[in-house]
């Protein structure tokens, strides 16, 4: 029988899609307001790995990733998700988001994204809320799942994700 540990703390981590700047100042206020310091931020770079938002969003749209100062434990992800959603809902006009918000968590072996949406590869956490393991540690560097997201394999965001990463193994929290 194996033995039962808790889980160790882990990074929080946001990634954010927007279009216009004065929404990317106020979502990264709110993010900051809601979960404290944000202490390593991606360079903002055009979204053009998918289509999927322009419709609601419009075109020209933007992302960056952000990792914030205090660690959360994993459980914790489903009422990040959950409050992520209620800023989305604030920020939109007419019923139509201008920001997507998509909280997950780095750990010694994994990144794990929170989704409202089910799938094969996607574990239920709680309260609508599912886990997706995007990219996975192994052999020194972050590795791809057949399901990994095309913005998420970009050299510049795993070389974010991997530094953020340092930076969380460096605490010796896990």
């Amino acid at each position: 029988m194996g033995q039962v540990r808790p889980a160790h703390p882990v990074r929080l981590i946001c990634a954010v899609c927007y279009r216009l700047e004065e929404d990317r100042h106020s979502v990264c206020d709110q993010l900051e307001a809601t979960w404290g310091t944000i202490s390593a931020r991606s360079e903002p770079v055009p979204f053009t790995h998918t289509r999927y938002y322009e419709e609601e969003m419009g075109t020209g749209l933007f992302k960056f990733y952000c990792a914030f100062s205090r660690l959360i434990e994993p459980m914790e992800i489903v009422a990040i998700k959950l409050a992520t959603n209620r800023i989305e809902e604030g920020l939109a006009t007419a019923g139509r988001r201008r920001v997507n918000l998509d909280p997950g968590y780095i750990e010694a072996a994994k990144l794990v994204l929170a989704t409202t949406k089910n799938f094969s590869h996607r574990i239920y956490l709680g309260d609508g809320i599912y886990g997706d393991i995007q990219l996975f540690w192994h052999g020194g560097r972050f590795q791809s799942n057949p399901w990994t997201y095309g913005d998420y394999l970009d050299a510049a965001t795993l070389d974010f994700f991997t530094a953020v990463r340092q930076s969380y193994m460096k605490e010796g929290k896990n």
